[in-house]
């Protein structure tokens, strides 16, 4: 008889591996969001460079908020990190075939388009920073007046938000030893979650932030430059129909692709099937089923479906659901996701 005798009791690893904590869910929310953010500013770039009356269409852009939200969750990262001081050293060389390397660098070209697209109408949405910086003034002019920089800089916002929401769904399928992740429908269920929440989040911001004219001040301008719009006034109220009936399309398709996910899950190896169980039960699947099916997806839908039709009010209740409901989904996956493991046909025996 073999024996042996552990002294190993380590909290993040026994029973279940749980290396990640709230930082990564946080991170993974707020990149799909700011990506999402930048898909739809693409869009709105697009149609403004095509001659588009911005009064007629919603076109609220929203770089400034994404440049501080993609900080917020920089920082999230930058706390799980065990050595946080040596985190420049990732980008002194490059490794093509590490989905980490390619995050990293995609979010600091990331960076620097966010800083570029800030540059629209900046000078008018916050008058405090035009007047004493009148450089600015040219900056904006020099895309605002050209429509094919503006048509460049939109499929540069379109392509890289493509790029950071389906990442942020490939950092976790990579890990082939977690069965749940294992899932090619991940990326895509990453993307179009954020692309709800940012469909969310700019209705969201539109009754939250200061419209125009835009205050004078330090504070109330800089406010109001997080939510500046494309054209020199803000689309009409009831422009935001367009970015409702955006938000219910996301969120069909996100329900279509938890079920790909769960179905994928449910008919392929037998880690594959036992992780799937982790969704269907216990405090995992409470908050799956409830948390993030139920309350942010379902009724989200129902409600902005009643809205369109006028059959209630406008509220920002389904905004605030579908943002909640985003990041439960990334909590649960991620959480779920490390304690599913490798199982052999021989242990079921």
């Amino acid at each position: 008889m073999l024996e042996i005798t552990s002294t190993r009791s380590n909290p993040g690893i026994d029973p279940a591996l749980h290396v990640w904590g709230w930082e990564i869910p946080l991170y993974l929310f707020v990149g799909g969001l700011v990506a999402g953010m930048m898909v739809l500013a693409g869009v709105a770039m697009l149609r403004t460079a095509r001659g588009e009356d911005t009064k007629s269409f919603f076109s609220i852009q929203t770089p400034l908020l994404g440049f501080m939200l993609l900080n917020l969750g920089m920082l999230a990262l930058l706390l799980d990190l065990a050595h946080p001081l040596y985190v420049w050293a990732i980008y002194i060389t490059f490794q093509p075939l590490s989905p980490m390397s390619w995050g990293s660098w995609v979010l600091l070209i990331v960076y620097g388009l966010l800083l570029v697209s800030a540059l629209i109408r900046l000078p008018e949405s916050w008058p405090w920073l035009g007047v004493r910086v009148p450089l600015l003034q040219k900056a904006s002019d020099f895309f605002v007046k050209s429509p094919v920089r503006m048509r460049w800089l939109g499929m540069a916002n379109i392509a890289f938000g493509i790029a950071v929401g389906i990442y942020t769904g490939i950092l976790l399928n990579t890990m082939v030893a977690r069965p749940l992740w294992n899932s090619a429908v991940l990326p895509l269920l990453f993307l179009f979650s954020g692309l709800s929440a940012a469909a969310a989040a700019v209705h969201l911001a539109t009754v939250v932030f200061p419209g125009r004219p835009a205050p004078r001040s330090l504070i109330g301008g800089a406010l109001a430059a997080m939510t500046q719009p494309l054209g020199a006034e803000p689309p009409a109220k009831r422009t935001i129909d367009t970015v409702i009936r955006a938000d219910i399309a996301f969120l069909v398709i996100e329900l279509v692709l938890i079920a790909l996910l769960l179905l994928s899950l449910a008919t392929s190896t037998l880690s594959h099937i036992e992780a799937a169980r982790l969704l269907f039960s216990g405090s995992y699947g409470l908050v799956f089923w409830v948390g993030v099916v139920a309350i942010g997806i379902l009724t989200p839908i129902v409600l902005q479906a009643l809205e369109l039709s006028h059959r209630i009010p406008h509220t920002v209740v389904p905004a605030v659901l579908v943002l909640a409901g985003g990041f439960a989904l990334r909590w649960v996956l991620v959480n779920a996701g490390q304690a599913s493991e490798i199982v052999s046909a021989a242990a079921r025996l």
